[in-house]
């Protein structure tokens, strides 16, 4: 990387080398020469090109003489070299200083290990790792899957949350939870939009549990956006009731059927 960057920078530090010197535009030559067309071709009276010629001759008087200017020097690219070397240098003394170069890599599969030792201080990421390695170890074990789905789900990872939530599916295709599960998974990879997939998995899951409150709450919303009234108020008027009266949730869900009711 040093040296691409070098490379790069000395070939800037080239270009500049190249055009040392600035040249100015003899503005006042066009201007004259402009004018002599002018008059030759009739455009220009004697009088009118000898005052015109004038003027420009007084302009070229005023105007102090600029001198060119030296933009690179005759050592600048042994300064600019010099400079790179030198940054190179302190990054890899600060590195040796601060860094830990003797450090051999660490496996992820050892990483894993130590993991599968301490699962209450692990990230979402880390149990989803742990647990991934048990199901490729049980590919048929129902439990570990709505794990790794739950633990996925949580890590940030919804597409990879539904994959295991539908093998999980696979192997038991009555579990209501794991429907739900699916649908919140669809509609997270979805940016929070009620998808037809994700509605296909809710309504499966309140077929097989109508107890599946969070199944409910998506189905209200996705009908809700659909303006079917009736519809939003069969799902969410079961959500509502089992809810705790202080509870802030139900105060929204039930000012959300006020305001759909009126508009409509």
């Amino acid at each position: 990387m040093s040296a691409i960057a070098a490379l790069m920078v000395l070939t800037a530090a080239r270009r500049g080398a190249d055009g040392t010197r600035l040249e100015q535009p003899d503005l006042a030559s066009r201007e004259l020469d402009e004018l002599d067309r002018m008059k030759a071709r009739g455009l220009l009276s004697d009088d009118s090109w000898s005052a015109a010629r004038a003027e420009a001759g007084r302009r070229v008087l005023a105007t102090p003489a600029v001198e060119t200017v030296e933009v690179a020097g005759r050592n600048d690219g042994r300064w600019v070299l010099g400079s790179i070397a030198l940054t190179g240098a302190i990054a890899l003394g600060t590195y040796a200083v601060f860094g830990a170069p003797g450090l051999p890599d660490q496996a992820y599969e050892r990483r894993v290990d130590a993991w599968s030792n301490s699962l209450d201080t692990l990230e979402p990421a880390q149990i989803a790792a742990v647990v991934a390695r048990v199901v490729k170890a049980q590919p048929n074990d129902h439990q570990a899957l709505t794990m790794l789905g739950a633990a996925r789900f949580e890590a940030g990872d919804p597409l990879g949350a539904a994959s295991a939530f539908r093998r999980a599916l696979v192997l038991q295709p009555e579990d209501a939870q794991s429907w739900a599960r699916l649908g919140e998974a669809l509609v997270r990879s979805q940016q929070g939009v009620v998808g037809g997939d994700a509605e296909a998995a809710f309504r499966r899951a309140i077929r097989i549990d109508p107890g599946q409150l969070g199944a409910r709450f998506f189905l209200g919303e996705a009908a809700l956006a659909r303006d079917d009234v009736a519809e939003t108020r069969a799902m969410w008027e079961p959500l509502i009731a089992a809810l705790d009266p202080a509870d802030p949730r139900r105060t929204s869900l039930e000012q959300q059927l006020a305001n759909a009711s009126v508009a409509r």
